[in-house]
């Protein structure tokens, strides 16, 4: 289940967009104004965030330029009632993906998330390609001409997870809370744990490999063999 950051005032509008994304298969998150989404970012990492322009404390031009100025990749999709050709182009400009203006029509806003998820290439068949190996996600398995293993959903969801980012950085606090969930009463071992348990699975594996980076977390990057 993909994460989506909603960053909206409004809190009905909010509500009716969390509703609409949750029965399309996604996990919302919600914040009421820029300076909130980047709070739950500092925690937890998100696929893709939904935002209005005119909030209170910090408006979507400072959420956007803010983001990409600190490496965000994810896809942004803008949702606003300022429909005039020069807030587009500051939008664009700043860093976002795609534009959608009020009132909108949340079919369509289902329809442009997943379009912007296919190019940040988290496919909605739930698979990662690697070489002649295939992660899919609805089964918990990893599969290829010499290679059939299901994995525990845990240790599936945090690999998947390493391999639709390659070579991004996430720290045990975003895999705990993306992973586990927030109430959770785990601590930072157990990722360790679940990394460990990973690596000795597919130490004879050249498609990819799992990197700890010292004092933040890890990454996965691809090697395909």
């Amino acid at each position: 289940m993909f994460p989506i950051l909603v960053v909206e005032d409004n809190e009905n509008l909010r509500m009716l967009m969390k509703t609409r994304l949750e029965q399309a298969g996604y996990k919302v998150l919600q914040a009421q104004n820029g300076q909130e989404a980047l709070k739950i970012l500092e925690d937890q990492h998100v696929d893709l965030i939904i935002s209005d322009i005119m909030m209170p404390l910090m408006d979507g031009f400072e959420l956007i330029e803010s983001l990409r100025e600190a490496n965000y990749s994810m896809p942004i999709l803008m949702v606003t009632a300022k429909e005039g050709f020069e807030d587009k182009e500051k939008g664009f400009r700043l860093g976002t993906d795609d534009y959608m203006v009020k009132p909108i029509d949340m079919n369509e806003m289902i329809l442009r998330v997943a379009a912007l998820l296919r190019r940040a290439k988290i496919t909605n068949e739930h698979k990662i390609v690697i070489g002649e190996i295939v992660l899919d996600y609805d089964n918990l398995s990893i599969n290829g001409p010499d290679l059939y293993i299901e994995l525990p959903k845990k240790e599936f969801l945090l690999l998947f997870k390493l391999l639709s980012y390659p070579k991004r950085i996430f720290t045990r606090q975003q895999l705990m809370s993306e992973i586990w969930g927030l109430d959770t009463d785990i601590d930072e071992r157990t990722v360790d744990s679940h990394i460990k348990k990973l690596r000795k699975k597919f130490e004879d594996r050249p498609e990819f490999k799992i990197i700890t980076i010292r004092g933040l977390g890890y990454k996965a990057e691809k090697i395909y063999g």
